[in-house]
């Protein structure tokens, strides 16, 4: 079998016995002739951490597949040591009929003992997965609740971020509640923000109106005090600085 000879080392593993470049290289070599293997190249990253695959020689590595039939690596957290990489890898290998061998761990996948240990890892590999999806849902609906994000930032104009969640602005609400007003008694949004850039009202961050920016706040149930998320209308933690009736009259008003 023709196999590809990877290791790995971080800064901080430099000065670990045994993960040195040198150590690695010659345990994986004598590893290769006591099972009559044929080494296909050796690629070695150092200085790269094994958290992500942005490693050169692990990518020339993957790219050149046809050369080699398998993978040796002293070590499994040599390649990887974020189960979810560890199981695209695998999936990839797998696909192209490839093998995976590590010397330590003496998971190899031509045993029935490596492929089980591979299904295991790719059940974690799916829970981590998961688990991080979970997160990322709890933490985006926090978000809609308290009405964070809703306008592309964590501060939309009228309110302020503040111990977890918005805080009207009493100067910019002013400014939404007339924003309401003008848009209610039929002005257009380019007319509303040439208005108020004539007023030298100034904008979120000290920008300019313009169409779009008016759009954001007369088309967002935020400042009524609900939220739209997944495409549900819920109340929100916050404040309101409009009243819903207004909201509503300004919804149908079909000027641009």
């Amino acid at each position: 079998m023709r196999v590809a000879l990877y290791a790995r080392v971080s800064t901080e593993d430099q000065a670990k016995e045994g993960f040195s470049l040198d150590a690695q290289i010659g345990k994986l070599e004598s590893y290769c002739r006591s099972r009559g293997w044929t080494s296909a190249g050796y690629f070695v990253d150092e200085g790269y951490s094994g958290r992500n695959v942005n490693r050169p020689e692990y990518q020339k590595m993957m790219s050149c597949m046809d050369e080699w039939d398998g993978i040796l690596v002293y070590k499994m957290d040599r390649i990887h040591r974020n189960s979810v990489n560890f199981t695209m890898m695998m999936d990839s290998l797998k696909k192209n009929g490839k093998e995976f061998t590590s010397y330590i761990d003496k998971f190899d996948t031509k045993t029935a003992m490596g492929r089980f240990v591979m299904d295991i890892m790719q059940r974690i590999a799916q829970l981590e997965s998961e688990q991080i999806g979970e997160r990322v849902k709890m933490g985006m609906e926090r978000k809609a609740r308290c009405g964070t994000g809703m306008l592309g930032s964590g501060h939309p104009y009228g309110y302020y971020y503040a111990d977890g969640g918005l805080h009207v602005n009493a100067d910019e609400a002013e400014t939404v509640r007339v924003i309401y007003s003008l848009r209610a008694q039929g002005l257009s949004a380019e007319k509303i923000a040439a208005t108020l850039n004539e007023k030298k009202i100034d904008a979120k961050r000290g920008g300019i109106w313009n169409r779009q920016s008016v759009h954001k706040i007369v088309k967002n149930p935020l400042y009524t005090g609900y939220v739209r998320w997944n495409g549900i209308l819920r109340k929100g933690d916050h404040d309101a600085i409009i009243d819903p009736s207004l909201f509503e009259t300004v919804s149908r008003n079909r000027h641009v």
